[in-house]
């Protein structure tokens, strides 16, 4: 029997205010365990939240972005279970009356386009972390988290494989981050998906028993999961099994899932409504200043490249896929007035100078005047392509001022003919073996005397004027 994978995702954005949803306490990741806490957000008896009015603002801005209903009434409810980095035994969140709702995603996947529905975006505040001691062999728990605001991105049940999966998130984590939702750094849980796959006959139309891995922040462990959980599911029903609807844990290192505990429903979290929190009411007036407050989003950013700079919907697509790689490139091809360069330069030395040395583009702090600096040296004569990688290098790393860095360097262009005619000679002098290639029709040996040339100059040589030199030289002794 052939199957049918059949995926929805929860998806956990924390979002980047200063403060947390419903007290004053700092959001900063990291920090001395238990510092970041309050009466509020630690769970004393007796406290009262107030929300934070711009977690609202975020979750108008998320549901617009992806399509949604704003639901103009909604409310908290009380979601009530006992683990012990949950300080009240319950979580403010939003069951009933979620903040949006009906929205859809495009994604695309092999050429093909389709939309992933948005079953619901509620409001909730994160718990705390436990952290397992194998030292001492006993579990510590931090309260820094708790009380962080969260967006919780509820898909429909209509993803069909790893690939669609994995399409959605990636279009969901840059639309967060161009929106200033959230900086979604999944390596410190600013985002992370809650993944339920289950498996049907091909053709069924009832859904088959759903598993759960949750809180998973790793796409390459997402994709991987997904093919193993359902293998697994196909592989216990062919042998006569039943699928059981459970969470289960997923073990990287391991490349298996492992089951963890029976899947909770709705009903055993004993929902009620929140009594400490007055509903919230959204009136159109809100909703425009949010929509007309929107930043531009990659979607429209690719498109618009596209048109106005001329770019590939390849170097558009890479370019705009992290926010400020984008917003650099932006002010670069402003500033030099040639948008392409600006693009190759960000494509090619700024992505291979961020790879090299572990850089994140939130980390980003090279200043794109400077690369405006290195693209007009080059157009006006002043270096050479070579020189200008080198320049682009030391921008990066030291961040020097490109026109002091090239003259304390001496790395200005060498355009003097009569040097440059020097040197080649020397060059067609020691190289006989060269020009006896050349003459037997090797036309490779030509670019290694160039090769020769530029390295005897130190790189700095005009190309154009060593290629004009050499060919005059070569005639002369070619005949």
């Amino acid at each position: 029997m052939n199957y049918q994978t059949v995926v929805g995702l929860e998806v956990h954005v924390e979002l980047s205010t200063k403060s947390k949803i419903f007290c004053s306490c700092t959001t900063e990741f990291g920090g001395e365990p238990n510092t970041h806490v309050c009466p509020v957000c630690s769970g004393m008896p007796g406290v009262l939240p107030v929300l934070n009015k711009k977690v609202v603002d975020f979750a108008i801005r998320a549901g617009l972005a992806t399509n949604c209903e704003i639901t103009r009434y909604n409310k908290f409810d009380r979601k009530n279970y006992f683990y012990p980095d949950l300080p009240k035994a319950y979580q403010v969140s939003q069951l009933y009356l979620p903040i949006c709702r009906n929205g859809k995603v495009e994604i695309e996947v092999e050429g093909k386009k389709k939309y992933i529905g948005i079953h619901e975006i509620h409001m909730e505040e994160d718990a705390g972390k436990l952290v397992h001691d194998p030292w001492d062999d006993c579990t510590l728990v931090d309260y820094n988290r708790c009380g962080v605001p969260l967006l919780e991105i509820v898909s429909e049940p209509d993803f069909r494989s790893a690939d669609e999966v994995i399409a959605y998130l990636t279009k969901l984590r840059e639309t967060m981050m161009y929106l200033g939702v959230s900086d979604c750094k999944m390596q410190e849980g600013s985002m992370r998906a809650d993944v339920n796959i289950s498996v049907m006959p091909v053709g069924s139309a009832k859904f088959g028993t759903r598993t759960e891995m949750k809180n998973m922040n790793s796409f390459k462990a997402i994709y991987r999961a997904i093919n193993y959980e359902a293998k697994r599911q196909i592989e216990v029903l062919e042998s006569g099994g039943r699928v059981v609807q459970e969470t289960r844990r997923w073990d990287d290192n391991k490349d298996a899932s492992f089951a963890m505990r029976s899947k909770e429903n709705a009903q055993d979290y004993r929902y009620f409504p929140e009594p400490d929190l007055l509903p919230i009411e959204i009136g159109d007036d809100w909703i425009k200043d949010t929509k007309d407050n929107m930043p531009e989003l990659p979607e429209a950013k690719r498109k618009r490249y596209m048109s106005e700079f001329g770019l590939s919907e390849y170097d558009a697509s890479v370019i705009t896929a992290e926010r400020q790689v984008a917003y650099i490139f932006e002010d670069t091809a402003a500033l030099c007035g040639k948008p392409k360069e600006a693009a190759n330069y960000v494509m090619g030395e700024l992505m291979r100078l961020m790879s090299e040395t572990g850089t994140l583009a939130e980390e980003l702090e090279i200043e794109p005047k400077k690369i405006a600096d290195i693209i007009k040296f080059v157009s006006d004569g002043k270096i050479n392509r070579s020189v200008a990688k080198e320049v682009f290098e030391a921008v990066f790393k030291k961040n020097v001022d490109p026109e002091k860095y090239i003259e304390e360097n001496n790395l200005a262009m060498v355009d003097d003919s009569s040097l440059v005619e020097e040197v080649v000679a020397k060059v067609i002098a020691d190289n006989p073996k060269s020009i006896e290639d050349l003459k037997a029709g090797k036309e490779k040996a030509k670019g290694f005397l160039v090769g020769q040339t530029m390295k005897a100059l130190k790189g700095k040589a005009n190309p154009q004027t060593v290629n004009k030199v050499l060919d005059e030289k070569l005639k002369e002794v070619l005949g």
